[in-house]
């Protein structure tokens, strides 16, 4: 039966419903709507309120002038640039990098140089001893003397000691440890 089948059935159902309605009331007459009385009006009825509209006699519209077309004027050629070639691409000159210099070897036991620099700083006032050769010493075997003395100026730079003051004598120590820093030798900034 599918769709229509449906279609069909919804179809007849009205069409019952409607029979239904009109058989529920057979006798019953319609109702009709009641007419208005007849008056009759004595006087006959009043000109419209609005004057007559009176149309102004036709006047002929005047002839149009005959269209007049500009001259054809012809384009221009289109005239291209003449054929410059681009310039080569330059590359920059490759330019190495510079190697990354990393700071000097420090010794293993970081607490003795440490120790050693506590030392140095309560020498500024006494001088040096044997007890800064025992301390300092043994830290510092095993460095070159340029990595010696760059270590001990970190770390009086990470002690916040005042460099000016301590470094002649760190130098002094290193000079009693056997290392000979070069000449001149000042702590790196």
């Amino acid at each position: 039966m599918g769709k229509h089948g449906l279609a069909t059935w919804l179809v007849i159902l009205l069409n019952f419903a409607t029979l239904l309605t009109s058989l529920a009331c057979s006798y019953c007459p319609s109702p009709s709507p009641p007419k208005p009385p007849k008056v009759k009006h004595p006087l006959p009825p009043l000109p419209p309120k609005h004057p007559p509209h009176v149309k102004p006699p036709h006047t002929p519209m005047p002839p149009n002038p005959p269209a007049v077309k500009p001259p054809y004027v012809p384009k221009p050629p289109v005239v291209e640039p003449p054929y410059v070639p681009k310039p080569p691409v330059v590359k920059p000159p490759y330019v190495p990098k510079p190697p990354v210099v990393e700071p000097p070897y420090m010794p293993h036991d970081t607490l003795k140089l440490g120790a050693c620099v506590d030392l140095l700083g309560g020498l500024v006032h006494i001088g040096i001893g044997s007890s800064a050769k025992d301390t300092c010493c043994p830290v510092l075997q095993g460095l070159v003397d340029l990595d010696a003395a760059v270590c001990l100026c970190t770390a009086i730079k990470v002690k916040l000691l005042n460099v000016n003051i301590i470094i002649p004598i760190a130098l002094q120590v290193l000079v009693g440890c056997g290392k000979t820093p070069p000449s001149g030798f000042q702590c790196p900034a």
